[in-house]
């Protein structure tokens, strides 16, 4: 690793398959829809199975979606850095299908078990022997008022593939493909250079953004209305009282509780309004325009990191907190689990993906060097380790709701961001650094609830007026966004279409209120941790093995969180509102 460019940190997929036309991956094809045929001895009889039996058919259908998923994660990594290539596009539809035609096979059990008596199903599912599986069989049933009958449920899933994910992986492919400007850079190098210290280059950043977008806006505007429909009709069918009902049913979070998050966040855009308006006078400006944001306050360093050194730092500051988890983010670098550099036809953004038990997470990066390169490396090594201690529970109880889905990522983030404060000297420095964390709190709790705000006008409104035109959906935008930032900043023409370019409204409707509420959650705990150190860091860590095995508020119990007190919210407002009561005091001083 020593000296290692960022070019060559490639993730080595070969711990899943050798390659894409490994036979290892037709062999498993195979497998599993030969098990999904043996699954169907259970058909007609998920009612009358005893514990052992019952026990059976779980540990069966939890193998054969193992199998499956790692087909389908396989896949999806190989085409993600490279969308352009019509063989590993054809790969991944190849395993979306297969995964969809499993899908269709096997939900016969899932409508089976949603239809048991309730006394009887809980008592099965308490029962010793499928202690393990008991929150996965109650939490299916969850979903009992909205599941069709089984032949309208496989035509659906028949359907799937040619559905929204069809129209996602579009999105993909175009916004990969898409060159902006006379550069013809990539999309993640034109949005890096909104953070450059110069106002002339981030000001061509967003022109050249805006000229590449409305290069495809008719076609962009036409798959996210795509998606709303697809949304609209699924949740008709279902009996989903609003938009945002299934995504809350999935996050294990109740509608009131999303709303007290939403409400409570929205309720302090002065905050926002407050900080933008420091960075104004810190930087002189008469006016900040949107493509202002970001701009770095006089001392940030502008000194790029090597890809050692962005892991030494990271490292360092998770070893500090504790050397496990360091241990384990260590294995990322050390065995090739991660893809780092920009490069021609890779998706844009990072993610890290948990695969399956059985292996290990992947992350992918576009990695520029940059500070907030850096703590991006944070964040997704802090999924990373989530994900890899969570394999121990299995694939039904890995996998967390999305609203404690972020607490590693977000909590690694804020080791690393005092792990660099803390060596810091030049008030300035720390003033400009502290600043650039304020900015990111505001872009993951008042930005994600302001685009919440969008989705819930633009998704009511599909379901009113039919298909909406790009204006109309700008109009949505700019409102939104407007309310949040109030007279602080100066929306110009260009940013009403960049709406068209984020992933989440196509890839995960709805998805986004999550972040605000990963991040409050762990200002709650990290707040805790600076309290209460002793006998933090081993209870921290049970919690992120316990993946999804329980309830959220049931897991997070043990540090004193009740996630049903609408005043929790307040308490994460409460901290964001400290730090930019130190900032604004560093600045006055």
């Amino acid at each position: 690793m020593e000296n290692q460019s960022v070019e060559n940190v490639r993730w080595n997929l070969g711990d899943l398959y050798a390659g894409p036309d490994a036979p290892e991956i037709a062999a498993d094809g195979l497998w599993c829809r030969e098990r999904a045929g043996k699954f169907s001895r259970y058909r007609g009889k998920v009612g009358g199975l005893g514990a052992p039996d019952l026990l059976d058919a779980v540990r069966s259908l939890e193998d054969l979606n193992e199998r499956a998923q790692k087909l389908l994660a396989y896949s999806y990594l190989y085409f993600s850095t490279r969308t352009q290539d019509p063989a590993a596009s054809g790969l991944f539809q190849a395993q979306k299908e297969l995964y969809s035609g499993l899908q269709r096979d096997t939900l016969f059990f899932e409508l089976e078990w949603t239809k048991i008596d309730e006394d009887r199903a809980l008592a099965l599912a308490s029962d010793p022997a499928l202690s393990k599986y008991r929150h996965h069989l109650m939490s299916i049933r969850r979903y009992g008022p909205h599941l069709l009958s089984e032949p309208e449920e496989r035509i659906l899933a028949e359907k799937e593939p040619a559905g929204a994910s069809a129209w996602s992986a579009l999105f993909d492919k175009m916004l990969s493909r898409l060159e902006f400007g006379p550069n013809k850079r990539t999309e993640s190098e034109v949005l890096s250079e909104l953070y450059h210290p110069e106002r002339e280059v981030r000001r061509k950043a967003a022109v050249e953004l805006t000229e590449g977008l409305e290069s495809l806006l008719p076609p962009l505007t036409h798959i996210f209305n795509t998606i709303l429909l697809d949304k609209s009709i699924d949740d008709r069918l279902r009996k989903y009282p609003n938009w945002i009902s299934s995504r809350n049913l999935d996050n294990e979070a109740d509608d009131g509780m999303v709303e007290a998050l939403v409400s409570a966040v929205s309720s302090r855009y002065d905050i926002v309004e407050r900080y933008y308006a420091l960075k104004r006078r810190v930087l002189g400006y008469d006016d900040l325009f949107d493509y202002d944001r970001y701009a770095p306050l006089p001392g940030l360093s502008q000194e790029k990191y090597s890809w050692e050194e962005a892991r030494e730092t990271v490292l360092s500051a998770y070893g500090a907190f504790s050397p496990k988890m360091a241990g384990i983010a260590s294995l990322f670098f050390e065995k090739g689990w991660i893809h780092a550099p920009v490069r021609p036809g890779k998706r844009s953004g990072a993610f890290s993906h948990s695969v399956v038990p059985s292996a290990h997470p992947y992350v992918l990066l576009n990695f520029t060097g940059k500070q907030r390169d850096v703590m991006t490396l944070a964040h997704e090594l802090g999924h990373g380790v989530h994900q890899y201690l969570a394999r121990e529970q299995g694939l039904f109880n890995s996998e967390t709701p999305l609203t404690t889905a972020e607490s590693a990522s977000v909590f690694g983030e804020m080791l690393v961001f005092r792990h660099i404060l803390g060596k810091m000297e030049d008030p300035a420095q720390r003033r400009a650094f502290l600043c650039s964390k304020i900015e990111d709190i505001i872009a993951t709790v008042f930005r994600q609830v302001s685009m919440n705000r969008f989705e819930e006008a633009v998704h009511n409104a599909r379901r009113t007026r039919g298909e909406l035109d790009p204006e109309f959906i700008s109009n949505a935008w700019m409102d939104t966004q407007r309310a949040m930032f109030g007279d602080s900043m100066r929306l110009l023409d260009h940013y009403r279409i960049w709406w068209s370019y984020i992933p989440h409204f196509v890839h995960s409707p709805g998805y986004v209120y999550a972040y605000a509420f990963g991040e409050l959650l762990v200002l709650a705990l990290y707040d805790k941790y600076m309290r209460e150190k002793d006998g933090f860091e081993p209870m921290y860590l049970e919690f992120l093995a316990s993946g999804g095995k329980d309830k959220p508020g049931e897991l997070l119990r043990p540090f004193g969180i009740d996630l049903s007190d609408p005043g929790f919210w307040d308490r994460g407002l409460s901290i964001i509102d400290g730090l930019l009561h130190e900032a604004e005091g560093e600045t006055n001083a």
